[in-house]
């Protein structure tokens, strides 16, 4: 029976996740990236691990890596998302023995922003408030992984969220994302 309370439990908690993100990405023009959002998450490698993992509160891919030390459902899951910074890893090419982030497209980006925020109202419920993403993000801020000007945008976006409110953030994100794809700085 704990299973299916945890498969059960687990569904429900992507596809709110997914219809957060969804709504999201709706509000600032995203619908392709919102349509498609997370979709690995139902695939069997990631499925089992969150069934096996659940817990309602946090992902079942942090609480996998807690307990065995490595996440094969985490590393499906960034490996085909893009609005993961982890995916945008790659090799230093001056020096092959450390590892670097690249730059993001600002599409994925804003979609990064609208899956924090997300993720945050679903893990925090009642307890959420627009600081909860910044707060999130303050533990990870410094990582190398995270390539520069895609560290700057998000805290931009994080900043924003806290200092002046989810209307006043998704406004803006809306605005940025049509200047830069009629510009072509979407890429």
């Amino acid at each position: 029976m704990p299973l299916l309370r945890n498969a059960w439990g687990h569904f429900r908690t992507i596809n709110h996740h997914k219809w957060e993100v969804l709504k999201n990405c709706f509000r600032i023009g995203l619908y392709r990236q919102g349509l498609l959002h997370d979709l690995s998450k139902y695939s069997p490698t990631e499925f089992r691990t969150g069934i096996r993992y659940y817990k309602g509160t946090q992902s079942p891919n942090g609480v996998e890596r807690l307990a065995t030390g490595v996440s094969p459902a985490w590393l499906h899951h960034k490996g085909r998302n893009k609005h993961h910074f982890e995916y945008w890893v790659d090799y230093d090419l001056k020096d092959p023995n450390r590892m670097i982030g690249c730059r993001m497209p600002y599409r994925y980006v804003a979609e990064m922003f609208c899956d924090r925020v997300a993720a945050c109202k679903v893990y925090r419920g009642k307890d959420y408030r627009d600081s909860c993403p910044w707060e999130y993000f303050r533990k990870m801020e410094h990582t190398p992984l995270l390539h520069e000007k895609t560290r700057e945008e998000l805290i931009f976006l994080l900043k924003l969220l806290r200092d002046e409110g989810e209307k006043a953030a998704f406004d803006y994100l809306r605005g940025e994302v049509r200047r830069r794809r009629r510009e072509r700085d979407y890429f």
